[in-house]
């Protein structure tokens, strides 16, 4: 067998995870050609095919798929014992990747990051927003952040910034017009701005007075993919927002949007920033963990 590049399993591990050679390549910076190559020479030097390619997609023969069992943990611990290097360094180093929903990265990631950067110049961070269910591990991330503490169970999870609470706003024109509703009920009366998750569902709306639990599937003409698109169309006079109030409150106070049913506002949990307990992090993760403990998410300048 011809001598191998430890960085070749690299690339095929990054080829399957990323479902292709473009993906892959734009992750890593280089050609799909040049992975192309690195991954012919790899298969060449095995003697064996590992992977599959048609014009639409790659995926790993069987003989891949066993190796990239194997690999995945392995590459793994290579990266840890490198990270640990960087324990005689003065500062910490490398590059971190957080997966997150774009509201927490919004919120309280970016305004968190832009803060920890600046303490500590050798650290690069990226911040993927994704709200669907992941394996942070094998996608290559170093933590991740989503609601509750309801994880896998070797995850470690941390309170992400204070807890949370959900907001129903629309401009004063459209409630001059349509008039003000007291109680969830009077919904139906009125255009509500729905969202739809990527994965397909419409997001309910719920609600709670503190006695009373209510949840609804709001009706209106307009459906959009984000709460920015949703805020959008709220300040253009379109219907009801259902937005975290992170979202809003800039515009309440200046009177550009008007909160209602204020008093059924659902409070929910903090986010939680979780990573894998099964080994130490590295010396850049224990940093940002460190920072964001002790960091003051009242005087933060959120984005």
């Amino acid at each position: 067998m011809s001598s191998i590049r430890l960085d070749s399993f690299d690339v095929f591990v990054a080829i399957v995870r990323c479902g292709g050679f473009r993906a892959a390549a734009l992750e890593r910076g280089v050609s799909s050609s040049a992975l192309s190559q690195t991954m012919n020479a790899l298969e060449e030097a095995l003697g064996i095919r590992l992977l599959n390619r048609t014009t639409r997609s790659v995926f790993p023969t069987e003989a891949g798929q066993r190796l990239l069992e194997r690999l995945v943990p392995a590459l793994s611990d290579i990266r840890l014992a490198i990270a640990e290097v960087d324990e005689f360094r003065d500062s910490p180093s490398g590059t971190l990747r957080i997966n997150a929903p774009a509201p927490a990265i919004d919120h309280f990631l970016c305004p968190l990051a832009f803060d920890f950067m600046d303490a500590y110049p050798q650290v690069k961070i990226e911040l993927i927003s994704d709200a669907t269910a992941i394996d942070i591990v094998e996608q290559g991330f170093d933590a991740g952040v989503r609601f509750g503490k309801h994880l896998a169970q070797d995850m470690i999870a941390l309170p992400l910034g204070p807890a949370l609470r959900y907001v129903i706003v629309a401009s004063p024109e459209y409630l001059k017009k349509r008039g003000y509703p007291k109680v969830p009920g009077d919904l139906v009366n009125h255009d509500c701005i729905k969202r739809r998750f990527s994965g397909g569902t419409l997001v309910n709306w719920k609600f709670s007075d503190g006695d009373e639990e209510i949840e609804i599937s709001p009706e209106g003409r307009l459906t959009v993919g984000t709460a920015h698109n949703e805020l959008q169309a709220a300040l253009a006079g379109r219907g009801l927002a259902h937005v975290f109030d992170d979202y809003a409150k800039s515009y309440i106070q200046t009177g550009q949007l008007v909160e209602v049913l204020s008093e059924w506002s659902q409070i929910l949990p903090h986010w939680f920033l979780y990573y894998p307990n099964r080994r130490l992090p590295s010396a850049a993760m224990r940093a940002f963990l460190d920072y964001m403990k002790s960091y003051d998410w009242q005087k933060m300048n959120r984005v």
